[in-house]
C-alpha cells in the first residue's frame, strides 16, 4: 500500500513527478513521463517485489507525492523548494523527470542539507557543457552547474560514450570520475562511503532496450548491466532521479516498462540500506 508523504516514517523513499522538459535541446516529450512510469510500475503484468527480495507493495514501503505543479515563474525554484520540503521531513525523494536539467535544482536542495554527497550519474552523455546554444541551464549542462556550486563532493559517471573535447576539459577541471561505456563492467567503482544520489538518464541504456528517448546513442548498457551496477552501490542512498524517458518516442511501451523496473530496483536498494 502506497502512503501519502504526511503518513510516512522518517527515511521512507518518496516518488515525486517532475514534468518539465523546457530545457531539452532536441525533442520535447519527457514531461509526460511521470504518470506513464507509475502505470508501468503498478501494472498487473508483473509484481512489486524487487530482485533483492523487497516487497514494495507492503504498507509504508514507499510513498508518492504526486506530480509537481508549476505555478511559479521560476520552475527551478519550485523544484528546489519541493525537494527541500521533502528532505526537511526526513523523506528520501526519487524524482521522475522530465529532462536532465531538473537534476540541478534537485541536487541544490540536497547539497544545502546533506554534505559530502556522491552522485552516481548513469548516462550516454556527461552533461558537462558550460552552455549549449546559449543556455547554461540546458539538459546538457546540469553537472557543470552542480560541480561549480559545490552541491556534491564527488561525481562518478557511468556509461559515457559521447564525450567531446570540451567536456573532457570540464571533467578534468571539476575532478569528475568518468567511466566510459567501453570500460564496463566497473562494479568495484560503485563502492563508496557516505550519502549517495543516483541520477539515471534512460539513454545510458542501449536504444535496443530503451528506444523511447530523445537522444538515441547506440552501444549502451543492457538492462542487466544497469541493474548490476545499481545493486553494487554502497553508501546510503539519499535520493535519486530517473530522467529523459520520452513517451512520445515509446511506441511499444518497452521503455516505460524498463523505467519502472529501474525504479523498482532503486527503491528496493534504498529500503535495504
Amino acid at each position: 500500500m502506497t502512503l501519502r508523504p504526511d503518513a510516512a516514517q522518517p527515511g521512507t523513499p518518496v516518488i515525486l513527478g517532475v514534468p518539465f522538459d523546457a530545457n531539452s535541446s532536441w525533442l520535447r516529450g519527457a514531461a509526460g513521463a511521470p504518470p506513464i512510469i507509475r502505470v508501468a510500475l503498478n501494472s498487473i503484468s508483473s509484481n512489486l517485489w524487487t530482485e533483492t527480495a523487497v516487497d514494495l507493495g507492503s504498507r509504508g514501503a514507499f510513498c508518492d507525492a504526486g506530480d509537481l505543479k508549476f505555478t511559479f515563474d521560476e520552475p527551478f525554484a519550485a523544484i528546489e523548494n519541493k525537494i527541500g520540503e521533502l528532505l526537511d521531513r526526513n523523506l528520501r525523494p526519487v524524482c521522475l523527470g522530465g529532462d536532465h536539467s531538473i537534476t540541478l535544482p534537485i541536487v541544490r536542495a540536497f547539497g544545502q542539507r546533506i554534505p559530502g554527497l556522491t552522485i552516481f550519474h548513469f548516462d550516454a552523455h556527461p552533461d558537462l557543457y558550460d552552455e549549449l546554444e546559449g543556455n547554461r541551464l540546458s539538459h546538457a549542462c546540469p553537472f557543470a552547474r552542480i560541480m561549480e556550486e559545490g552541491a556534491a563532493k564527488r561525481l562518478i559517471q557511468i556509461g559515457i560514450r559521447t564525450m567531446t573535447g570540451h567536456q573532457r576539459e570540464q571533467a578534468q577541471k571539476f575532478g569528475v570520475e568518468v567511466i566510459e561505456m567501453r570500460q564496463l563492467p566497473a562494479l568495484d567503482r560503485m563502492k563508496v562511503d557516505g550519502p549517495v544520489y543516483i541520477s539515471f538518464d534512460m539513454d545510458a541504456l542501449d536504444p535496443a532496450f530503451a528506444p523511447g528517448i530523445s537522444h538515441r546513442e547506440p552501444g549502451g548498457m543492457s538492462v542487466r548491466e544497469a541493474i548490476a551496477h545499481l545493486h553494487a552501490i554502497t553508501g546510503r542512498i539519499a535520493g535519486a532521479d530517473i530522467v529523459e524517458f520520452n513517451p512520445a518516442q515509446d511506441t511499444t511501451q518497452i521503455t516505460a516498462t524498463v523505467a519502472a523496473k529501474l525504479l523498482k530496483e532503486i527503491l528496493g536498494k534504498m529500503i535495504l540500506n
